[in-house]
């Protein structure tokens, strides 16, 4: 048998030493780690020590009852996986050991298959237990000790895949529209990463100006340009050993592109100005809120630099295609910012409530959370109405819903239809023409029924 088990201490509590001896032989001939103890009295002594990964406990010992010492056990050693063996079985000894904190119980004389079998899966389950701890602490490290809510299936299939590609060094990009939780899902990658002590530097490319984007990044030598009169530290060099994020990407200057290709295939940056390079040593996570192929046939991302950075692509949708965690969310943000203003309320009104599941939250989280602070800040109580909400029903909605439309909705819904048709369908460009945001005209197309490939 391999040696992968030379790691799992067995702490084998039996006091009978012929049975004891035979199990720990059998066990450590499968490269198990044991040790022992023959009694009640025994077991609370090496209760002093280090913690073991498995016990395999008697239920009868001379000086106590396997049942009693479980509860002070699972106390003391909680992440101990505790299997009770007994010759005295009963289905209630069974039950009540499963309840009060028993990984199995098995009845004696036992094939040896069977022990094994058990063993391995009250590992594995410990394994489990470890993996869901590590995300429980680092989602409240990470939140201020108020984790982000993952309720529906999509966010829990998200958390799944963060869970898996965290461990990794491997690029991540993040998909989805502005307020999704892009930051969120960045923070949880790091937190459960083994970067997760090292720094998290984030940038919005989009907000860097452009000629100091390359500065910003890759830092700069003293007179390399007008103004530069220091060395300055790029955040290539400040995220050194953690992680850097680099947000809305595709917004970044596509000769900067080119050359962040190169270091993230060379692994060192040169300062601008500078001479010399140095050895980067953190992990990329990417973001961007534009849809990935319209980017890239827009010139907006490099197609090599999107294959370099996509290993892993994970698309966050959009608050309307999870509802269901627009209550939850709002009661956080409701709970928090009460506390903040020092005020105290009940909730939220049933209008309040159906107008949040209805509408369509083009700004996403964002967007409920600067509504829910709003209504906090401006609202009577004891419970927000809906009243206290800036956002109202969308009327071109209704109308689409029933084909009524008013004459100005008609007159924009054409509008709308003519510069598409211009356009090829084209929605980017369509948005440009109507001097509108690519959000404000996708939110236009679905309230007014618009298929903009038809």
């Amino acid at each position: 048998m391999e040696s992968k088990h030379m790691s799992t201490n067995i702490l084998v509590v039996e006091d009978m030493d012929e049975i004891r001896s035979l199990i720990c032989e059998f066990l450590e001939h499968g490269h198990y780690e044991t040790s022992q103890a023959c009694s009640g009295a025994a077991l609370r002594e090496a209760m002093k020590g280090p913690a073991p990964e498995i016990i395999l406990l008697d239920l009868k010992l001379p000086d106590a009852d396997g049942l009693e010492l479980l509860p002070p056990l699972k106390r003391h050693w909680p992440e101990t996986e505790v299997i009770i063996l007994s010759g005295h079985a009963s289905l209630d000894n069974a039950v009540m050991a499963i309840k009060l904190g028993a990984y199995d119980f098995i009845q004696k004389p036992f094939e040896s298959s069977i022990l094994l079998h058990s063993i391995a899966q009250a590992m594995e389950h410990r394994a489990l237990k470890e993996e869901t701890g590590n995300l429980r602490r680092a989602l409240a490290a990470m939140s201020g000790g108020v984790p982000p809510l993952f309720v529906s299936t999509a966010m829990k299939s998200v958390v799944k895949t963060v869970e898996r590609v965290a461990p990794s060094e491997v690029p991540v990009l993040l998909a989805g529209e502005s307020g999704t939780g892009k930051e969120v899902i960045a923070d949880l990658i790091h937190a459960l990463s083994p970067r997760a002590k090292g720094p998290l530097i984030k940038v919005n490319c989009a907000a860097l100006p452009r000629e100091l984007i390359e500065s910003e990044l890759f830092g700069s030598v003293k007179g390399a340009y007008t103004g530069a009169h220091a060395d300055r530290e790029g955040l290539f060099h400040q995220a050194q050993g953690g992680t850097l994020m680099l947000d809305e990407i595709s917004e970044m200057p596509v000769e900067t592109q080119s050359k962040l290709l190169r270091i993230l295939q060379e692994k060192e940056v040169r300062p601008v100005g500078g001479r010399t390079a140095f050895k980067t040593d953190c992990r990329i996570l990417a973001a961007t809120n534009r849809v990935i192929a319209d980017a890239i046939r827009e010139g907006k991302l490099r197609e090599d630099l999107y294959y370099r950075i996509c290993t892993v692509t994970i698309p966050l949708p959009p608050l309307r295609d999870r509802r269901e965690e627009i209550l939850p969310l709002a009661n956080a943000f409701l709970t928090r910012f009460a506390a903040q203003a020092g005020r105290v309320f009940h909730g939220f009104t049933e209008a309040a409530r159906n107008l949040m599941v209805s509408y369509d939250w083009p700004g996403n989280i964002r967007q409920l959370q600067n509504e829910v602070q709003r209504a906090v800040l401006i609202s009577d109580g004891p419970h927000v109405d809906a009243a206290d909400f800036s956002i109202v029903p969308d009327a071109a909605q209704a109308s689409a819903e029933t084909g009524q439309f008013t004459l100005m909705e008609a007159m924009e819904r054409n509008t709308i239809l003519g510069v598409l048709k211009e356009t090829g369908g084209n929605k980017l460009d369509a948005a440009r023409r109507l001097g509108i945001g690519r959000q404000t005209l996708y939110n236009k197309l679905r309230a007014y029924g618009i298929d903009a490939k038809e």
